[in-house]
């Protein structure tokens, strides 16, 4: 099966909504198991990890949340479909690097998906658009008791389950939000935020996770204990955090509008300008860009422009997706020119953002 023809579209994936969507993008949980007896895979040799490959992936796809789904070795899978399913978020950049004896099982909704011998016998994943940590959790919770009747897991009385790293030791819970956060950035209080959180024993990461950059105003949070705290606890202290950090997006969104007017439209009417305009742009420009007009299109400035068209560039301008778009061989000036061609194209018919007298002063 081709991985292209199964996954949705990037315009259906754009159109995707749920709780706060306006600010959280997406939510995650993943939860991280080993096989007992199995040695794990950054240290099992190529016959013991393709064995563990052999056990696991029946019966992941044997579970009814799994029925009609893809599933794949990564031997055939290559470097553009790899990068592919990493630019939607759906596979490490670590298990993008991998080949013999690893698999992925991916759902027909994406919103399950299972990394088969990436740094654990099994990361599986439960993926939910706007804010649904509790909903990602219970989904991912079913089917882990699911997979625990099928697999003996190495698991301790005393560590809970056994992991490679471990950070991931006690409950291999991972619950993760991506956040569009330009209010902040642009109000300078980004930095304050993320050492609150920090603080309180979450990590904010960028748009694909540890060691990335925030590209596009994105930031990933996510708990790092996993040990001493039952899952439900943990789902739960991140959720209120999270509607912290909306209302205090929202709160800096307001203040910029009030105080600030002219600096915000400028920002917006600017990346406006560019897209519209530009014959060659790299993408990082182009998500940051593309995050003031998702901003701009929150705020009014574009009446007849959807949210999902930009979520849809978000995807369509990456370097995977544009290659396969155009072609498998493309340099970087290459994307790069196809990409300004393809936005100018896709916002023709995007009037310049409209905007409102600015009260005195600003």
């Amino acid at each position: 099966m081709d991985i292209h023809e199964f996954l949705i579209t990037p315009a259906e994936a754009a159109r995707l909504s749920g709780p706060h969507d306006r600010i959280v993008m997406s939510s995650r949980v993943r939860l991280a198991r080993n096989l007992k007896g199995a040695a794990f895979p950054g240290w099992a040799k190529k016959p013991e990890r393709i064995k563990v490959l052999e056990t696991v992936r029946p019966a992941v796809e044997s579970l009814t949340e799994m029925k009609g789904a893809f599933s794949e070795v990564m031997d055939n899978l290559g470097p553009l479909d790899k990068q592919i399913l990493v630019e939607r978020h759906l596979i490490s950049r670590e298990h993008a690097a991998k080949s013999s004896g690893s698999g992925l099982v991916l759902n027909r909704e994406e919103t399950f998906c299972v990394l088969i011998n990436e740094e654990d016998h099994l990361r599986m994943q439960a993926l939910r658009p706007g804010l649904q940590l509790r909903q990602a959790w219970s989904a991912i919770d079913r089917l882990d008791s699911a997979l625990e009747k099928k697999l003996e897991y190495a698991f301790s009385n005393e560590l809970g389950y056994l992991t490679a790293c471990p950070t991931n030791l006690g409950t291999g819970i991972r619950v993760s939000a991506m956040l569009h956060l330009p209010g902040l950035v642009l109000a300078e209080q980004i930095n304050p935020i993320i050492q609150s959180v920090n603080k309180l024993g979450l990590a904010v990461r960028g748009l694909y996770g540890e060691g990335t950059e925030a590209l596009g105003n994105v930031f990933q949070v996510s708990n790092q204990m996993t040990l001493g705290e039952s899952e439900t606890t943990i789902v739960e202290r991140l959720d209120k955090v999270l509607l912290q950090i909306i209302e205090h997006e929202e709160n800096a969104r307001q203040t910029l509008l009030e105080k600030k007017t002219k600096s915000v439209y400028n920002h917006i009417g600017r990346a406006y300008g560019i897209l519209a305009n530009a014959h060659s742009i790299s993408s990082k420009e182009t998500m940051n860009l593309l995050s003031l007009m998702r901003l701009g299109v929150e705020l009014g400035l574009f009446p007849e422009v959807d949210r999902a068209l930009v979520d849809e560039l978000f995807i369509l301008t990456q370097p995977a997706h544009l290659q396969k778009q155009f072609s498998d061989k493309l340099s970087a000036e290459e994307r790069d020119l196809l990409r300004s061609d393809m936005v100018r194209d896709r916002l023709k018919n995007v009037s310049r953002p409209s905007v409102k007298p600015p009260k005195p002063g600003n």
